[in-house]
């Protein structure tokens, strides 16, 4: 994948900071994820059932965080009575990724929200589709730019994977040995991370990534790489990472069963996402935190401005970029945190007209 550069950055990221505890943006319950949006639709929302705006929502692969992006589509649909063609393809490959979404723009499908499988290869595909008409919005991840996708709408990932390397330093007290959990380097987003912990690591001379694991397609997979590696270093390991859902879930089945045994060599832990296993093991002591994004929104969002682009309204100059932020979750907040993400999710939505797009 390439390298994401931004244009025109607009965040607005809630951090919400406890102790020294950090975290990331979840459901308001750790069983429940099914964020909803608060604000009603306007008139103007229930006129879109008169017209044919032809959408469309890809995503590369199954996984989770597509069906928490999905839910943010669905609610989209249901506010706005405007039904969209929801593909997830089969792998994280950007011939499949190109293919599935040339057969959707054949049957009409004129207006895309895209996670691009391929950062650099996506673009190729896009300036195909451009040139008849079609536009598109990038949810998740970033195409390399320039590129002919009007807006990406997502997180930060580096600058995320920065916030939580960090804390989980802070943790450490600010030394030590950690093992830096990836998922799939497949992943554009992955390579970010990556970049973001290994810069925060360099500015702490007394902190060391001592081994680096990836390539976790599943949690099985994952609880067994995750397993070996703290058994590889036992006797070195202060802290533990991850940037992926998978490997999250992982840590925190890993950590559970560690501390279930007694063990007594404290080892800090901090995840990406808020599976309910995630969130129950940081409210149970045995995960310190999580780091989440606005999935719900970047679905929501993303469909949202593709909407608004079919009724005339263009990117305002170097509006590029939609942050849907995130939240910082420890036990102290793990059962409101979603209230916040929310809260971004609405403002965003309310200002879309004004700091996003203009009328030409």
């Amino acid at each position: 994948m390439g390298k994401t550069t931004k244009r025109g950055l607009v965040s607005l990221v809630v951090l919400s900071l406890t102790g020294t505890l950090l975290a990331g943006c979840g459901a308001s319950k750790a069983v429940d994820n099914s964020a909803t949006s608060t604000t009603k639709p306007t008139a103007t929302e229930a006129a879109a059932k008169k017209t044919d705006y032809k959408l469309g929502w890809y995503a590369s692969a199954p996984h989770p965080y597509f069906e928490e992006v999905k839910k943010g589509v669905e609610a989209f649909e249901k506010d706005f009575g405007i039904k969209v063609e929801k593909q997830i393809g089969p792998d994280w490959k950007q011939p499949s990724e190109t293919d599935n979404v040339q057969a959707l723009a054949a049957k009409g499908v004129k207006y895309f929200s895209i996670y691009p499988s391929d950062g650099s290869g996506a673009n190729g595909l896009y300036e195909e589709l451009t040139k008849r008409g079609v536009k598109f919005v990038n949810f998740g991840a970033s195409t390399v730019q320039p590129t002919t996708a009007s807006f990406f709408v997502g997180t930060d990932a580096k600058a995320a994977a920065m916030v939580a390397t960090e804390k989980l330093i802070t943790l450490m007290g600010g030394k030590g040995n950690i093992i830096n959990v990836l998922e799939v380097l497949e992943d554009s987003n992955t390579i970010l991370r990556k970049q973001g912990i290994e810069e925060v690591v360099k500015k702490h001379p007394d902190v060391k990534i001592i081994q680096e694991i990836s390539g976790m397609k599943s949690t099985e997979e994952a609880v067994q790489k995750v397993d070996s590696a703290i058994a590889a270093n036992i006797d070195k390991v202060d802290g533990i990472i991850a940037t992926g859902f998978t490997p999250t879930v992982a840590i925190a089945q890993v950590m559970s069963d560690y501390k279930s045994k007694g063990n007594k060599r404290t080892i800090h832990s901090i995840g990406i996402d808020t599976d309910p296993i995630v969130v129950k093991a940081i409210k149970d002591g045995t995960m310190d935190a999580t780091i989440a994004q606005n999935s719900f929104g970047a679905g929501y969002l993303s469909m949202l401005l593709l909407k608004e682009m079919a009724d005339g309204w263009v990117p305002k100059k170097d509006a590029y970029a939609v942050d849907g932020g995130i939240v910082v979750v420890t036990k102290d907040n793990a059962d409101t945190f979603q209230n916040d993400i929310m809260k971004v999710t609405n403002d965003l939505k309310a200002n879309l007209e004004t700091k996003y797009l203009e009328k030409k």
